[in-house]
């Protein structure tokens, strides 16, 4: 039985685009498909799991060089301990960032309230003389 397969059936089991499958490869996401004779490239069910994999963890929120930073251990770890050890890590270092911006945030957000009820007063004022 065969599992490879060209690049247009992989695109839509994966449900990403020929394109997207180029750019994985050009980065080191996914490896290249196995070129044969006749020019085509073929891909394995392999790289199908690594597609789907990237999917998920662009879905908790990786950006592409986090998912290159971990992806070969789904591939090296059949426990998965040591990928979700280094995704939680990620995770961890996504939370706290975010709770920084959260704190910067509502400190920007005070100071427009304190600018918008500085103009309100003075507008207020000088409608009044």
């Amino acid at each position: 039985m065969d599992d490879r397969m060209r690049i247009g059936e992989l695109a839509e089991r994966a449900r990403v685009t020929p394109r997207t499958i180029r750019y994985y490869e050009s980065i080191g996401l996914t490896p290249p498909g196995e070129r044969e004779g006749n020019g085509q490239h073929y891909y394995t069910e392999e790289t199908l799991y690594r597609l789907r994999k990237i999917d998920q963890l662009k879905k908790l929120g990786l950006s592409l060089e986090e998912i290159g930073d971990v992806i070969d251990l789904y591939f090296i770890d059949p426990s998965g301990i040591q990928p979700k050890n280094k995704v939680l890590s990620i995770l961890r270092k996504h939370l706290e960032v975010t709770d920084q911006s959260i704190v910067e945030l509502q400190q920007f957000r005070a100071e427009l309230q304190s600018h918008i009820k500085r103009f309100e007063k003075w507008i207020e004022e000088k409608e009044k003389h």
